[in-house]
């Protein structure tokens, strides 16, 4: 009795978290809903994405504007890693998985993909975090500092093989946010596992 109504305050936390965050989200309970709640889901990541790559565009353009053109190929790579996730999600199709079969799904496999789906969602908020991070470009004061820039870019790429590191210290907080980009592109791609492990054990309705 005590372990039922834990489970169910425990999904209840989920579901009021994952609402805060998605908002409209009702969760799976309903079959009916489902596929909509899904599409919201969606959705929602592929907007959230969407503003990201948005604002690493701006800190792409800072570094244009101050003549750090070095880092722009590394962020280049990391927008259209964020594009790649952003379609994938945006166009995932659960169909095969069996999430919009007529079945009831239990509640411990419930509760276990609401937190699948937060830890996404969190996760997508930890990338919000490392973009953020990425510094802003240095030595932009004027005349004399454009020429102290051109010889220190001069000389990093020859320290360092012309790599993004030595634009504004950009190189590493990009890695840094295509390491989370991957870590989030390989737990979507674990989603569709995870919902059919939930519907396997789910009951005919």
């Amino acid at each position: 009795m005590s372990n039922g109504y834990e489970r169910a305050q425990g999904q209840r936390n989920l579901l009021e978290r994952l609402g805060a965050k998605i908002p409209g989200y009702r969760g799976f309970q309903d079959r009916e809903l489902r596929r909509d709640v899904d599409k919201l889901q969606r959705e929602h990541l592929a907007a959230e994405l969407g503003r990201l790559k948005a604002l690493l565009s701006s800190r792409a353009r800072d570094y244009t504007d101050a003549g750090q053109l070095a880092a722009l190929a590394a962020f280049g790579r990391l927008d259209r890693q964020l594009d790649g996730l952003q379609q994938t999600i945006r166009f995932s199709d659960y169909g095969a998985s069996g999430l919009f079969d007529p079945v009831k799904i239990n509640e411990p496999e419930l509760e276990r993909l609401y937190a699948f789906d937060l830890g996404i969602v969190e996760d997508v908020g930890a990338v919000e975090q490392a973009i953020a991070a990425v510094p802003a470009p240095a030595g932009n004061a004027g005349p004399g500092a454009a020429a102290a820039k051109d010889d220190a870019g001069t000389a990093g790429n020859a320290g360092t093989g012309g790599g993004a590191g030595g634009a504004g210290g950009a190189g590493a907080a990009l890695d840094r946010v295509r390491d989370l980009v991957h870590v989030l592109d390989d737990k979507w791609r674990q989603r569709r596992q995870v919902i059919s492990q939930a519907v396997q054990s789910a009951q005919p309705v």
